[in-house]
């Protein structure tokens, strides 16, 4: 482990269709304290024919030691070098064959708010977005706009409310900016909802998936 790049060497798992036969590529990342192997359980719930799953996972299961709505300075250098692991992940697809525009980035809870933070911070059309339970990192009252252009890049946005980590204020308004980048953007509210992934959450997700490869669903 590095101290500038804690999350380096940590390990990435694959599961699903193997890479150099994939058509599409969902990159997971899966939240405080949990593993690749937790997030890659949602794999059977969203499986299409085609698609390989890859999930990098966190060193000590932490991607950032404090709440995303810190100052972005406190969470450091752990935030940089989670935004880099999944970069790393996006990357591997490419160089798979597999273009930007048939990769997924999602995650839970901490995973989908760097899901979301990659995404707005590394804009292009991408297959999807999906964020169950988060959205982009900084403190409140902080401008946390990005330029670029997502090119109609779909983005689903899910949650409870209130959810104990995750304000839906802050879910709304990174959708609000998701869809100012050119983001086509879903959300949902789940008024006393638990800090879990609904079965209803997956479904949407599929759908989001398979409409944006445009293939079969399983």
């Amino acid at each position: 482990m590095s101290n500038n790049d804690p999350h380096r060497g940590s390990p990435v798992e694959i599961l699903g269709t193997p890479l150099s036969e994939a058509t599409g590529v969902v990159v997971l990342v899966h939240g405080r304290g949990g593993t690749a192997g937790d997030i890659l359980s949602l794999a059977p719930s969203l499986n299409m024919h085609g698609l390989a799953f890859i999930a990098p996972e966190a060193c000590g299961h932490i991607w950032y030691p404090l709440s995303f709505l810190a100052p972005r300075a406190e969470n450091e250098p752990y935030l940089t070098s989670a935004l880099r692991k999944i970069e790393a992940a996006v990357q591997m697809a490419i160089d798979a064959g597999i273009s930007a525009d048939r990769i997924i980035v999602g995650g839970f809870s901490q995973g989908a708010c760097l899901a979301t933070e990659f995404v707005a911070t590394h804009p292009q059309r991408y297959a999807g977005l999906i964020a169950f339970t988060g959205g982009l990192i900084g403190p409140p009252g902080a401008d946390l706009s990005h330029q670029g252009d997502l090119l109609a890049t779909p983005a689903l946005f899910a949650s409870g409310d209130p959810d104990p980590h995750v304000p839906w204020q802050r879910v709304q308004q990174s959708a609000d900016i998701i869809k100012a980048m050119g983001g086509v953007v879903t959300t949902r509210r789940y008024p006393g909802r638990g800090h879990t992934v609904t079965v209803e959450e997956l479904e949407l997700a599929k759908e989001l998936i398979a409409t944006s490869l445009q293939s079969k669903v399983a």
